[in-house]
């Protein structure tokens, strides 16, 4: 792995300030250099500044530097980081670059520009040091033409993908003279350390992603304009039911800004010598218009959805590209999306593809063509279908790549469909045919190969990228339901993972759950929670929950809570141990399945919280108990400290249902612990798991002893109470938001006992259980959760 401590980041525009945000997140001291302003602002000149001032000559870079705490969503894991982050300029500063691992080029993507700069930087380089581009489309090769042989072989391009943070993919680029050390080294460091999905791409036109994504995007508008459709209509099909991300087509052209688009289709328009390939990019003449009237998306406030305010109300409008007018968007349904809906992936795939309706002819025509695209670049852009496969989940948030995609539904089935439709089939894709049973990926046990253009051959798995996935495909799958799993992770660790709908928690779940601790007595040395959805799971099943109370089913809420409450106990105190492995949204019941957990070893992006409020319920499960312990274990050993202050911040971080924004900031609000490990790369996460329940077997693990709790009482509650009537009588918070906070401090409180009573556990899980059940028959919080479950968001009654 290269050894990279510190870096400088040249350009500090958004996607440069970005980089160096993150690798700030990451604990990389980074230096954050761009141009010397041409002249002075009016600000600068009231100050009586000049040129020769650094805080003048620094601008560019310190603007680039503030602009990051105020981007939303926030591009570092907390404000702090960014006392890594130093700025300089390019005349002054370049000496510094001596001193750094890692220098990145993120200047404006003009081939010209970039081959100067790299010339400044040759001249301050030190041997040894990585050099590396973030071009999206830019010819590596040509950019250090002139340079010498030694600063070309440190030399590779490094695509990272906006916003850096957030989006895992990085394409590395070698040209044909780079160290094929170095291309490693950088490899393992991005995956490692910054947490990346890396693919390593051929230096060809716009590399992969944005090759292959570009390409889908334009025959989408040619089919759209075929067939007569319009945005929201696309827009319809497009999005999840294809497996794509919400924003579909327009919404994505919108956030991504069409001028920026326009210019990465140029770029392999006038790259290309294939006259075919080259019509392909010729983008439609509408979208060129659009651009010359600045209609070019989210940043110019109006692309090809604008949003307008009349009576107070924001609406979204939509584009006629006919007209190129704006008017009310149009709802958009077909039989084959309204089949869909509710369905997993593969059956959604299959009844809209293969429907003989609109959405289905549409959806056809463009995932038809962008397959065939994608298994003719096969060999040109990268050396197999993974490589595509992984830059498109990874880069545009597909769900399946073009190849698992193709696999999914049926290799034969959709060669046999295209060439009833008159295509062509790469000769390669003719050879994958001739297989008795054809498939692009297989499996023999745990080990994966591809299909290519060479036949068969293993994908390269990094050894800490553990699956479920292909753990289950092995057979080592060994008990659970439709909404659980028991896996075996070898090395006597079991895992439970989660996959009923959203990872809601129910009672399927506490059932396999019960399977897990039988096991645990006898087979296993200990146990890893965590799964391979879209988030750990965001809590409880709330209209499993809001139709008992309908049909005022309480002695079964009762049984519920209690099951509940015995699950995440037996977790806590199992004589095993039990490592939780928490990503993306753990909220609710999810953050009490996890906070049970001997270890907690986190993905940097996980969203964490006790969010019952919202719905007018607390936490139920042993969240409420839970967090009050983790509060009162800030007061030191042996210290003598009030303990109000630390259940007040426990009282109005459930109180505001407050949700960490990364795992880090768990750790600042108190959702976790020092001792809970975050790691970067979420492809790690379980190979991190299941490492650290083989720590505490080796350490001699021994569950927790039960301890008593020291309570506020009585007169801790009436601090609570006068916080929560001024609020009230202040109009800040309604009537049930007060009954809510009551119930909540009565329980943060420990009930009407004296201050500093010593009670157990299960005096607090009763008392929340209690309040639980007093809350959810309310019918103002039956409103909360209908409406939640409705809207999916909150309700203020």
């Amino acid at each position: 792995m290269q050894r990279i401590t510190r870096a400088a980041v040249l350009g500090a525009g958004v996607m440069g300030a970005g980089i160096a945000a993150h690798l700030a997140n990451v604990g990389i001291r980074t230096l954050l250099l761009d141009m010397v302003p041409k002249t002075l602002t009016a600000e600068e000149e009231a100050r009586g500044l000049t040129h020769q001032d650094r805080a003048v000559r620094n601008r560019l870079a310190e603007a680039g530097k503030a602009r990051l705490l105020k981007e939303s969503p926030s591009p570092v894991y907390h404000p702090s980081v960014l006392a890594l982050i130093e700025t300089g300029n390019f005349d002054d500063d370049l000496e510094r670059l001596r001193d750094v691992d890692w220098i990145i080029e993120v200047i404006v993507e003009d081939l010209a520009a970039k081959r100067a700069l790299l010339e400044r930087v040759e001249a301050h380089w030190r041997e040894g040091t990585v050099v590396s581009s973030n071009t999206s489309g830019i010819s590596i090769t040509r950019m250090v033409e002139g340079r010498s042989a030694a600063f070309r072989r440190h030399f590779l391009g490094t695509h990272f993908f906006n916003p850096p943070r957030y989006l895992p993919l990085l394409e590395i680029i070698p040209h044909a003279e780079t160290d094929p050390k170095i291309v490693e080294g950088m490899r393992r460091f991005a995956e490692v350390k910054l947490g990346k999905g890396v693919v390593i791409a051929k230096d060809t036109p716009n590399f992969i992603a944005n090759r292959i994504g570009t390409y889908g995007l334009i025959v989408t508008l040619r089919a759209m304009e075929a067939m007569g459709l319009g945005i929201d209509a696309v827009d319809a099909i497009t999005g999840e039911a294809m497996g794509r991300p919400k924003s579909a087509t327009f919404r994505t052209l919108d956030v991504v800004g069409l001028d920026t688009f326009l210019h990465v289709a140029q770029n392999v328009y006038d790259n290309v010598s294939d006259p075919k390939e080259k019509a392909a990019f010729d983008v439609p003449p509408v979208l060129k218009e659009m651009v010359d009237r600045g209609m070019i998306g989210q940043k110019a406030g109006q692309g090809f959805y604008k949003q307008v305010k009349a009576d107070g109300q924001k609406t979204i409008l939509s584009l006629d590209l006919k007209t190129l007018e704006y008017g009310p968007r149009q709802k958009f349904e077909a039989p084959s999306l309204l089949a869909g809906k509710g369905k997993n992936l593969k059956t959604r795939l299959e009844l809209l593809l293969f429907a003989d309706d609109v959405a289905g002819r549409f959806a056809w025509e463009v995932t038809k063509k962008t397959l065939l695209y994608a298994a003719e670049k096969v060999g040109e852009i990268c050396n197999t279908p993974e490589e595509i496969d992984r830059a498109m989940r990874l880069g545009f948030g597909w769900s399946l790549g073009p190849f698992e995609l193709w696999d999914a539904l049926g290799v034969r089935r959709v060669a046999e469909r295209m060439a009833a439709d008159g295509e062509t089939l790469p000769t390669w894709v003719e050879a994958l045919l001739q297989e008795p049973s054809p498939s692009f990926y297989r499996q023999d046990d745990t080990a994966l190969s591809v299909f290519g253009r060479s036949g068969y051959t293993p994908v390269v798995i990094a050894r800490e990228a553990l699956s479920l996935e292909r753990l289950k495909q092995g057979g080592r799958k060994i008990g659970g339901n439709q909404s659980a799993s028991l896996v075996d992770l070898g090395d006597g660790v079991l895992a439970l993972e989660f996959h009923s709908r959203g990872n809601a928690l129910g009672t399927d779940i506490v059932s396999v759950a019960n399977q897990a601790f039988r096991l645990l007595e006898s087979d296993f040395d200990g146990m890893v929670i965590g799964n391979e959805g879209k988030n750990f799971s965001a809590g409880a099943n709330v209209m499993l929950m809001l139709m008992e109370a309908q049909d005022e089913n309480w002695e079964e809420i009762d049984r519920l809570v209690r099951e509940f409450q015995r699950f995440t106990m037996r977790i806590k105190y199992s004589p095993r141990p039990i490592v939780a492995a928490p990503f993306g949204m753990t909220l609710g019941g999810g953050y009490e399945v996890a906070a049970a957990a001997a270890r907690m070893v986190m993905h940097a992006e996980t969203y964490m919280g006790l969010v019952e409020t919202g719905v007018g319920l607390i936490p139920g499960g042993g969240g409420t108990k839970e967090f009050l312990i983790r509060m009162l274990e800030r007061i030191p050993e042996g210290v003598k400290a009030d303990p109000q202050p630390f259940v007040n911040h426990a009282f109005e971080t459930i109180a505001l249902a407050k949700v960490s924004t990364s795992a880090e900031d768990a750790r600042r609000i108190g959702y976790a612990r020092a001792t809970d490990k975050i790691v970067i790369n979420r492809e790690h996460l379980l190979h991190e798991a299941k490492a650290a329940v083989l720590e505490l077997v080796r350490s001699g693990y021994t569950p927790p002893v039960p301890a008593k709790i020291p309570i506020v009482g009585q007169s801790g509650y009436a601090v609570m109470q006068l916080g929560i009537y001024s609020l009230k009588n202040r109009r800040a918070i309604t009537e049930h938001d007060a009954r809510i906070a009551d119930r909540l401090a009565f329980v943060l409180a420990g009930g009407r006992l004296p201050k500093g009573t010593l009670v157990d556990e299960q005096y607090l899980l009763d008392l929340e259980r209690e309040a639980f059940l007093s809350l959810i028959a309310e019918p103002k919080t039956q409103a909360r959760m209908a409406h939640m479950l409705k809207t999916g968001k909150p309700l203020r009654n």
